[in-house]
């Protein structure tokens, strides 16, 4: 319902109009210029009000959005006030301001999207996507609705299979901004930059401040490593994105390349209050301190995290070479041992084993399982109820009863984590070919995936399909960096296996130079020597010192028969 306007108001009608068209490009500013020339046309307050509100919502001017929507004599007002509770956090709020929208009109396909999105944000999955489903009941042809869907395929099945859902919501409105920025964020994560530029730019024509079109812009030149680029487009969003993760890591990694290390610590400290379990910024955080030279404060802050056991070996590295400045090596070498030597789950999974990482204690089963099932059966459509159930069944090797859970988990999203409990829960339930199957499936869908890269190396090692495991760890190593001493290791043996013993020196050669206290590194070289058939000293004093290191295992042991010894 909407306030009409008087017959003698035509003036103040046609920009109202000319308004929600700015408000379909997403330029809120243009919007709000066109609704005060309304009001000074006589327009009453009434007519503007939700035009007006979602125009500051735009903007990120939530605090004035307010004064506009919070009255909530229509529909739009009310939808647009649970939006803005939403956005804030107050989910209670949103939750009443929809129903109050829904007692109005409860057949707007766009309404039914954003109690979609509350449920959501609030833990209901399953319910989120009854809601998507009823929108796209509603209105078929809505491309609000389609693309709130082709978000949560995307969740369920991958990056490709979202991409159809996207294109049928553009091919009804080519110009919806929230389709175009979620359909390039998808096609750059799957590689395709050329395609996520092209929608962008499309994106900029509609409107030339979207901040969405130049954050994917400036996140693709990063990723080409063209950082003066980057931070010109990531300086013209302003400060529309400065408490979005993204941004904020985005912006942190460009001051990080670019040697401010303090401004990097300052952002990376605000994101890690927020977000204490996001391991990236913690990360971050401690190269840019180390950057900084406050090498005691990287101690201080990380010594506790690289106590843990599922510390990253990146961050025990950092924080390593921040003892050894310190002049503290006695303190440095048990953290580059653990780092050299830490098989990433990913790597575990050559035999798809059952290590979870540290994530439960055996010796708290029994509690963590009752306070697992009374959390899912109180919140049976929160996915993450469901997957931490499924986890304590996998530390009771109750395979069967763990896929159970995360085949729950898995109707909402199947993220790399999840789809490597489920391939090991499977390859515990003897279902060693669907375990295979799924990874493959996850590499297919989102070939971007560190984590399905490795996994699917690691089963085409154990097929005896070194050739394909080398080119895929390979590439894994050109698109992130080389720093990784496991993944060079790995990458070593498989090019030692499939017959290319000159590039597996030079890969062990590099692995060793970045860790030569690691038993692993030293294994590697030593048995690339040993299958390039040169320097059979040296091959010999590393084969020693990564069994006086680590102790002996199989592969060693052949490398050292080899030299007869």
């Amino acid at each position: 319902m909407a306030v009409p306007l008087r017959a003698d108001m035509s003036g103040a009608a046609k920009l109202i109009e000319r308004a929600r068209a700015d408000l379909s490009r997403g330029d809120g500013i243009a919007a709000e210029v066109d609704l005060r020339k309304a009001l000074d046309a006589g327009a009453p307050k009434e007519a503007v009000a939700a035009s007006m509100g979602e125009a500051m919502l735009d903007q990120g001017e939530r605090g004035k959005a307010r004064e506009w929507l919070e009255p909530g004599q229509f529909a739009p007002e009310e939808a647009l006030l649970g939006r803005l509770e939403r956005l804030d956090g107050n989910l209670v709020a949103a939750g009443h301001a929809y129903d109050r929208a829904l007692a109005i009109n409860d057949k707007d396909a766009g309404l039914w999207v954003d109690i979609g999105r509350l449920r959501y944000a609030g833990g209901e999955h399953m319910q989120a996507i009854e809601a998507a489903d009823h929108a796209l009941s509603l209105d078929p042809a809505s491309a609000p609705a389609l693309e709130f869907r082709a978000e949560i395929v995307r969740d369920q099945f991958g990056l490709l299979a979202a991409l159809p859902w996207f294109e049928a919501a553009l091919a009804h409105d080519p110009n919806e901004l929230q389709a175009l920025g979620e359909y390039a964020a998808t096609l750059g994560d799957l590689g395709r930059a050329k395609d996520m530029l092209a929608v962008t730019r499309h994106m900029l024509e509609l409107n030339s401040r979207n901040p969405q079109a130049l954050y994917l812009q400036a996140v693709l030149a990063a990723r080409a490593d063209d950082n003066g680029l980057s931070r010109s487009l990531f300086d013209k969003i302003g400060d529309r994105f400065d408490n979005v993760p993204g941004a904020m890591l985005l912006d942190s990694v460009l001051n990080l390349r670019s040697g401010n290390f303090l401004l990097a610590a300052e952002t990376l400290e605000k994101l890690a209050a927020r977000q204490p379990g996001n391991m990236r910024a913690q990360e971050l955080l401690a190269a840019a301190y180390y950057g900084a030279g406050s090498y005691s404060e990287v101690v201080r802050r990380f010594d506790p995290l690289a106590g843990d056991g599922a510390a990253s070996p990146y961050l025990l590295t950092t924080v390593a070479r921040a003892h050894e400045m310190l002049g503290e090596r006695d303190r440095a070498a048990p953290l580059l041992d653990r780092a050299a030597n830490l098989n990433d789950r990913a790597t575990a999974a050559v035999s798809i084993g059952s290590e979870l990482g540290g994530m439960l204690s055996r010796n708290n089963l029994a509690e963590a399982e009752a306070a697992a099932e009374q959390r899912r059966t109180a919140s049976p459509g929160n996915a993450d109820a469901q997957a931490l159930a499924g986890d304590v069944q996998l530390a009771r090797s109750s395979a069967p009863a763990a896929l159970d859970r995360y085949r729950l988990a898995a109707k909402v999203r199947v993220s790399d984590s999840l789809m490597e409990r489920i391939a090991v829960a499977l390859a515990q339930a003897g279902q060693g070919d669907a375990a295979a199957a799924l990874v493959e499936s996850h590499l297919a869908q989102n070939p971007s995936s560190r984590t399905a890269r490795r996994l699917v190396a690691a089963l085409a090692a154990r097929q005896g399909d070194w050739a394909r495991a080398a080119q895929l760890l390979a590439n894994l190593r050109d698109s992130t960096g080389g720093g990784d001493v496991r993944l060079l290791a790995d990458l070593s043996l498989a090019q030692v296996r499939s017959g290319n013993a000159g590039e597996a020196e030079k890969t062990a050669a590099e692995a060793y130079r970045l860790q030569p206290a690691s038993a692993v590194t030293a294994q590697a070289w030593g048995m690339a020597l040993v299958a390039l058939k040169q320097r059979p000293q040296d091959a010999r004093a590393l084969l020693d010192k990564a069994r006086a290191i680590a102790g002996d295992n199989p592969m060693l042991a052949e490398a050292r028969s080899q030299l007869g010894g």
